[in-house]
């Protein structure tokens, strides 16, 4: 039986310490980061969803000068990034639930925001806009197409799962955000 959304957590709870030391530093999203920060100088507040280890992504930001909270729902997760990137405020907890009362330059859902169901998945759009200050920079990946496709982590296989690209346009407009790129 292939594992749906709710495996996601105790799956990285089982594989953090290997998912840390494996995760790649090459930093490929470093254009779409770039991209976000152009034009603006440090101290940017930046929300982390999905943190995993903090690095390379967090670091990144810590090292620029930015203010990083990260947050993830597997402590085991938290106990690498406080361990890698003890600057970064470190959260744990869900981020279908997430109601910090702060607002952020920057928010991310990298590498996480795809492991959510579709109905998850949109209603994050809620919360990333009651954690947005004025023109914030949302950031999250997803699949070219509505639907599930399953992959590993360690040893262990993992859901992910989209939306239509045009779907995820709707919900960013709706909630305040303006589609970059």
């Amino acid at each position: 039986m292939k594992p749906g959304p709710e495996d996601i957590l105790p799956t990285y709870e089982r594989e953090a310490t290997a998912w840390a030391r494996q995760r790649g530093q090459s930093l490929w999203e470093l254009p779409v980061l770039e991209g976000c920060v152009a034009s603006r100088g440090p101290g940017l507040a930046i929300l982390d969803l999905g943190c995993g280890s903090g690095q390379p992504i967090a670091q990144w930001f810590v090292r620029r000068g930015d203010r990083v909270t990260g947050v993830d729902g597997a402590a085991a997760m938290m106990a690498e990034a406080r361990m890698r990137v003890p600057q970064m405020e470190a959260i744990q907890a869900d981020m279908r639930t997430l109601r910090l009362g702060q607002r952020f330059d920057i928010i991310l859902a990298f590498n996480s925001f795809f492991h959510l169901s579709p109905e998850d998945q949109r209603a994050m759009f809620p919360i990333f806009a009651a954690h947005a200050a004025p023109a914030t920079r949302l950031c999250f990946t997803a699949g070219p197409a509505h639907g599930p496709v399953w992959g590993t982590v360690g040893n262990s296989s993992v859901y992910h799962s989209s939306l239509d690209p045009s779907e995820y346009r709707s919900l960013v407009e709706t909630h305040g955000f303006d589609v970059v790129w």
